[in-house]
């Protein structure tokens, strides 16, 4: 997402968080229990399964429900603080795409086979729970650094489950492991750009808060 696409509001934090924070207070309520949920059902069956993919998406969907629980603790607080939690997320993420790296090493390094249909099957339900949560999340995706952060996760999980689900073709009609672990090198990049992406819109808003508390009275 460019800078275009997601511009810093001004420094009285007049944008859509505050606007419309009861309608999208629910909306991150809602993103969190279906988030938390798809938790525990994607790392019961990575585990079960032996998917690089499906644990690092298990692990994705819990840091999804962390980073709706911290916007929803910064939502209504001033455009500061909530450039700071996003600063806080971005450093998450990037520690996620970093995890995933050592762990996909680690997998293909063992020559782990792990079983496609359930990798198939758990994809396509966590596809279903991320499209129903981008959904609701997509007229909020022009906000400020907190609520860009918000949307950026839920996209990257989209794109994530259909990876997995690829992999999970690959998988069957090969035999070997390597379409796993190609999918987790892919999410662990994607977190990787994502948290680049949050990091630099962030500062950015800091520093045009700093400006605006340093300006000149006229």
């Amino acid at each position: 997402m460019s800078a275009a696409c997601c511009p810093p509001p001004g420094p009285n934090g007049n944008d859509r968080a505050s606007a419309n924070a009861p309608i999208y207070r629910r909306i991150l309520w809602a993103a969190l229990a279906i988030n938390f949920a798809m938790f525990g059902v994607e790392i019961a069956a990575g585990i079960g399964a032996r998917s690089v993919s499906l644990l690092a998406d298990s692990l994705d969907f819990l840091g999804d429900a962390a980073n709706y629980g911290v916007s929803l603790f910064v939502l209504g607080m001033a455009l500061q603080w909530r450039a700071r939690a996003s600063l806080l997320k971005g450093a998450t993420m990037a520690a996620f795409g970093l995890w995933i790296l050592f762990v996909t090493a680690r997998h293909a390094l063992s020559g782990t086979v792990p079983d496609a249909p359930v990798m198939g099957v758990v994809g396509m339900v966590a596809l279903l729970a991320n499209c129903a949560v981008a959904a609701l999340l997509y007229r909020f995706r022009e906000g400020d650094s907190n609520m860009a952060s918000v949307w950026i996760c839920t996209r990257n999980d989209v794109i994530g489950n259909l990876a997995v689900m690829l992999a999970a073709l690959g998988v069957f009609g090969t035999g070997i492991g390597w379409p796993d672990f190609a999918v987790g090198a892919i999410m662990a990049a994607l977190a990787l750009y994502g948290a680049w992406q949050i990091v630099r819109h962030a500062m950015a808003e800091l520093r045009q808060t700093a400006t605006h508390v340093h300006a000149p009275a006229e």
